[in-house]
Order: C-alpha cells, then sequence, then structure tokens
C-alpha cells in the first residue's frame, strides 16, 4: 500500500483524478477528516472538502504507473 496527499483545485481537476483511477483495477480510497470515500466515485470525492489536502490511500504494491499520472496533483 502506498500513501500521499493531493489537493484538487477545480471540477475539471476531479474529473482528470477519476479518469485516471478508473483505469486502474486495484482500489484507491480518499481521506479527508473522518470521511473516507472510493476515488472512482466522482459524486463521493465531491463529499469531501476539497480545500484541504486530500490523503490517498493505494491499495497495491505495483502502481508506479498509477502514481506517475497522478503527479500532477500530489501535494
Amino acid at each position: 500500500m502506498k500513501s500521499f496527499n493531493i489537493i484538487l483545485k477545480s471540477i475539471n481537476d476531479v474529473k482528470d483524478f477519476v479518469n485516471i483511477v478508473n483505469r486502474y483495477d486495484f482500489d484507491v480510497d480518499l481521506t479527508s477528516g473522518r470521511y473516507v470515500v472510493d476515488a472512482k466515485s466522482i459524486m463521493g470525492i465531491f463529499s469531501l472538502d476539497l480545500g484541504k489536502p486530500i490523503k490517498v490511500d493505494v491499495h497495491s504494491d505495483d502502481c508506479e504507473k498509477f502514481c506517475e499520472e497522478v503527479k500532477n496533483f500530489v501535494e
């Protein structure tokens, strides 16, 4: 498992991030405060406080390509 923080500044950032996550078979969770949502759920992401950094938990050991794709969002 790998964890890091991201910032999603706009609606387009959220859409782009969800599109990237949906290309992969492993699970990705987003945590903001006490809330945890599936990163593949655009509605779930919009329920989070996007004004703060969001913790990403990638449930895979083989996620280098994914991490490279989302590096623009990493805080």
